[in-house]
């Protein structure tokens, strides 16, 4: 169906640079949903619902009795300042949540990804007439805070769209252009982000005797977080532990009375997590007793994602479609050290998943740093100023998505479980949204 359906492959790479030309951040996202909603009225027969938990879109097509197979694209961006040379390369800026004006960037692929979905919502609207069943596109704001999935749960996705038997989506990544990469089992990690906030006592930079100084306490408390992961853990379980932000002070002159660390956490069990996550207060509280502290350490969970852990029955129905189409460019995935909010949806239905990766790196550029063995040096990942997909595999990832989901309808999938209903389907985790560092919808049509 895939390879005789014709793809219009000009307005898709239009679409996409319109789509990298102006990233927003997360929460923020009102031009690229609008945008989103102005293509969807090529389709006529789908079922459209915006301003679902925000920014969020479904798309519903109805084709007879079947499964009901839901494929979701993320789109919001980054707050990074592009540096990859192209002629279509973003410019635009936004306030972030502390009101400065910030760049912004497609810096993870997201605009690829809501390209590639609309290019296969177009594949599968052309070739109804070849299967049966439900499809479902769902388009989300607010991946990179982590709130999106769990904001259109929680705003009544449930009673939106009607349960999918199984869920699918997809993610860009580093790796030669076209390559399209599946595993079952565990395949992103569970991400656990910690906000610290240590108490000290301020005083004159001159007199530090009279303070319990919390730049020390920080320092030391960096310093041995270090030890989580290599003596706190199995040395056969993965984790990561990574203090990417440290905050305390704003003058030369005075000690300051608190210092902030944000902690980015990967795992892929849920018991490795819970016992780094257990060592972290420990020392935490213990490095804070031993300074003189007089307060205790506050421990903030701004986000907590599952580990993303693929379905092996929909693997099975998937890859020998992937395997028949790509040939030898489908591949084993290798499970990667990221995180995803994605299996927040299935998990809200109580529905089997599969997420898969895409290589979009120019061939000629990986080969060279592969041959010159510099591929984590000379390749920009995911987040990177210059990260770029080559324009050469957004029909990868379009016929990917259109594969995936045409497979999935013709395979018989268990259906609704017992006693599942739209009020009692697994609710999703309680997130602060207020103290997720999101951005405001403070920008025009002039930046």
């Amino acid at each position: 169906m895939v390879a005789g359906t014709a793809l219009d492959r000009e307005w898709l790479t239009s679409l996409y640079k319109e789509f990298h030309r102006r990233p927003e951040l997360s929460g923020a996202e009102e031009w690229t949903a609008g945008r989103i909603a102005e293509e969807l009225r090529r389709f006529s027969d789908w079922e459209v619902t915006t301003g679902i938990g925000g920014h969020g879109i479904t798309a519903v097509l109805r084709n007879g009795e079947g499964p009901t197979v839901l494929f979701r694209a993320d789109f919001d961006g980054l707050p990074v300042a592009e540096n990859t040379g192209v002629d279509y390369a973003s410019t635009h800026a936004q306030l972030d949540a502390q009101g400065q004006r910030v760049p912004t960037m497609h810096a993870c692929g997201h605009d690829a990804h809501t390209s590639s979905a609309l290019g296969a919502m177009s594949i599968i609207d052309a070739s109804r007439e070849k299967w049966q069943g439900t499809v479902v596109f769902l388009f989300q704001p607010a991946e990179e805070a982590s709130i999106g999935a769990h904001r259109m749960v929680n705003d009544g996705l449930r009673t939106i769209i009607p349960r999918p038997d199984v869920c699918l989506g997809q993610h860009v990544v580093p790796g030669p252009a076209g390559q399209v990469y599946t595993a079952p089992g565990p395949v992103l990690t569970s991400s656990t982000t910690i906000e610290i906030t240590l108490f000290g006592r301020g005083a004159h930079a001159s007199m530090p005797h009279r303070a319990v100084d919390p730049v020390v306490l920080a320092a030391s408390v960096v310093m041995k977080l270090q030890t989580v992961v290599s003596r706190e853990l199995p040395p056969g379980k993965f984790a990561v532990v990574t203090v990417a932000s440290v905050e305390a002070g704003k003058a030369n002159n005075v000690i300051p009375d608190s210092a902030r660390l944000a902690l980015s956490c990967r795992f892929y069990e849920e018991s490795v997590r819970t016992r780094a996550v257990d060592a972290i207060k420990r020392i935490v509280r213990s490095e804070a007793a031993a300074a003189g502290c007089e307060r205790e350490p506050e421990f903030r969970f701004l986000g907590l994602l599952a580990a993303t852990d693929n379905d092996s029955t929909a693997y099975a129905v998937v890859r020998p479609h992937f395997d028949e189409f790509f040939g030898a460019q489908s591949q084993e995935m290798e499970p990667w050290t990221a995180s995803e909010d994605f299996s927040v949806i299935p998990r809200a239905f109580n529905a089997p998943y599969l997420f898969w990766t895409v290589g979009i790196t120019p061939l000629k550029q990986w080969r060279r740093a592969e041959a010159a063995e510099r591929l984590d040096i000379d390749i920009p990942s995911n987040h990177n100023p210059g990260f770029l997909p080559d324009l050469s595999t957004l029909p990868v990832t379009t016929q990917a998505a259109a594969l995936a989901v045409l497979g999935c309808l013709t395979h018989q999938w268990p259906g609704t479980p017992a006693g599942w209903s739209p009020a009692t389907g697994t609710e999703a985790s309680d997130i602060d949204a207020a103290a997720v560092r999101r951005a405001k919808v403070e920008t025009s049509q002039a930046d």
